[in-house]
């Protein structure tokens, strides 16, 4: 198979580019999945890249699902097997359970979807009395998701806390948080955020990682989980990036 023919001379371009951080602006429709999975097995056929140096990743399961079976396809499930494909949830989890122990996190820990978190969120409200009528629980567990979304971590988000509802939203998540780990339990937003706890407290750790992924690949760069940048850490490199208008 000629992996350029069905390309067009942009992302033909896109394909063979000779290394460094390259991002792709397009719209919806426009192939930036398919100029990653093209580059993917470019790599692989072409410069001779081992798979398991390259890291795919994406926003949705169903986009993870879509871009495995793609690169399936240009290269043969099981040439294609080392590859790490995933959501950015879907990775971190797998880097947890490899090293997540170094701070305290089991390889065994569940994580417990929305619902399991509004759950533990209204009992810790009970437990503090808290009237749910004033502080409503789908508030305060938006207002910790909003949080460790931005990278914060308590204590930060606990000194700069300035009302009533961020004064509560400190004490129900100190409570949350101990409930998921007594259960040995992360949460979705957790699964970001703990990563970046491992790499910034354990450096050795990210530089296996660093040197083990010559090339990371990012699909839809628009939805990134503002996480992610927010606690890049100092000396990564920057990932190709396949993102844009959709």
């Amino acid at each position: 198979m000629d992996l350029l023919s069905s390309l067009n001379p942009q992302q033909r371009e896109a394909v063979v580019h000779p290394g460094g951080p390259l991002l792709i602006l397009a719209g919806a429709g426009s192939g930036k999945t398919r100029v990653l999975t093209h580059r993917v097995a470019y790599l692989i056929r072409e410069q001779g890249v081992k798979p398991g140096r390259i890291l795919a990743v994406t926003f949705t399961n169903k986009a993870a699902h879509e871009m495995r079976e793609r690169i399936n396809a240009l290269l043969g499930g099981a040439m294609a097997k080392p590859i790490w494909i995933g959501t950015f949830h879907a990775t971190c989890s797998r880097i947890l359970r490899a090293d997540g122990e170094r701070i305290g996190i089991p390889s065994t820990f569940t994580i417990y979807d929305q619902d399991d978190q509004r759950r533990v969120v209204r009992d810790c409200l009970a437990d503090l009395r808290l009237d749910e009528r004033r502080y409503p629980a789908a508030v305060i567990h938006a207002m910790i998701g909003r949080a460790k979304d931005e990278a914060l971590d308590l204590a930060r988000y606990a000194a700069r806390a300035s009302t009533f509802m961020e004064e509560a939203a400190v004490r129900v998540w100190q409570a949350y948080e101990a409930e998921l780990r007594s259960h040995g339990a992360l949460d979705f937003d957790d699964l970001l955020c703990e990563t970046l706890r491992l790499f910034d407290e354990y450096p050795d750790v990210m530089r296996t990682y660093q040197e083990r992924f010559a090339h990371v690949l990012v699909d839809e760069y628009q939805d990134t989980p503002r996480a992610v940048p927010a606690g890049a850490g100092a000396g990564r490199a920057p990932p190709e990036r396949h993102g844009g208008g959709g």
